[in-house]
C-alpha cells in the first residue's frame, strides 16, 4: 500500500540520490508507540536523504490505518514494504502484517507468516546492522517486553548508532531493555532526534 500526500494524487519525481539513502533508519515500537511514531514524523524534515522503516507489533488491519495515519504527519512517502522493493531516501516504510522484514542489497525481503512472535524489531535491526555497518540507526520506542535489544547491539557492533525514546515513553519496558544492555547511544525527546541524525549524516564519509 502506498500513501501519496500530493494534491494531485501523483507520485512526487524521485531523483536518483534518493535511491541511495544516507542512512537507513529502523525505529521500533509495540504498545504505546502510535504517538512517539507521529511525534517523531512530526518533527523530522522531509529531505534528509534518509529512509526511515517503521517495524511495529500489530494486527494485520492496522498496518493499512497506520500507513494512513503516519501519511498526515510527514510529506515523505510512506508505505507498506514488499518483496523486493527498493529502498529510497526520503520514504517511510511499514513493515507487511504477520512477516518478518529484513535488507538485502537495499531492497526489503519480506518471508509470510513471521517465524517467532515479537521478535521483528531484532529480526530487522540484525539485518540492517549487516547490510549498512556504519549507516544504520535503530531508535526503539515505546512497548512492552525486550524486543529491538538484540538487535541495537548489532547495530552498535558494526559501528552503527542507536537510540531509544525517553521517560516520555508510554510504556518503556522496550527502551529501558534496550539502555540496560549498554548498546544505546542516545536517550533524548523525540523531537531532538531529527537533529542528531542530520549529524550523524553530516559526519559519514560520502
Amino acid at each position: 500500500m502506498k500513501v501519496n500526500n500530493d494534491k494531485k494524487g501523483e507520485r512526487p519525481a524521485v531523483n536518483m540520490g534518493e535511491l541511495h539513502p544516507k542512512l537507513i533508519v529502523g525505529i521500533g515500537g509495540s504498545a504505546g508507540a502510535l504517538n512517539a511514531y507521529k511525534a517523531l514524523l512530526d518533527a523530522m524534515p522531509s529531505d534528509t536523504g534518509m529512509a526511515f522503516v517503521i517495524i511495529s507489533h500489530m494486527n494485520p488491519i492496522a498496518v493499512s490505518q497506520l500507513a494512513k495515519i503516519l501519511s498526515r504527519h510527514t510529506k515523505m512517502m510512506v508505505m507498506v514494504a514488499s518483496m523486493a522493493m527498493p529502498i529510497r531516501g526520503n520514504h517511510v516504510y511499514i513493515i507487511p502484517p504477520d512477516s518478518d522484514l529484513s535488507i538485502e542489497k537495499n531492497n526489503f525481503k519480506v518471508i509470510s507468516p513471521r517465524s517467532q512472535r515479537n521478535k521483528q524489531i531484532d529480526i530487522f535491526f540484525n539485518s540492517l546492522a549487516e547490510e549498512m555497518g556504519g549507516r544504520a540507526v535503530g531508535i526503539i520506542l515505546s512497548g512492552y517486553d525486550g524486543d529491538g535489544t538484540e538487535g541495537c547491539k548489532h547495530i552498535k557492533a558494526k559501528g552503527g548508532k542507536t537510540f531509544t525514546q525517553d521517560m516520555s515513553a508510554e510504556v518503556q519496558h522496550m527502551p529501558l531493555s534496550a539502555q540496560a544492555s549498554g548498546c544505546v547511544d542516545f536517550v533524548i525527546p523525540l523531537d531532538k532526534i531529527p537533529a542528531k541524525l542530520k549529524s550523524l549524516a553530516a559526519a559519514l564519509k560520502t
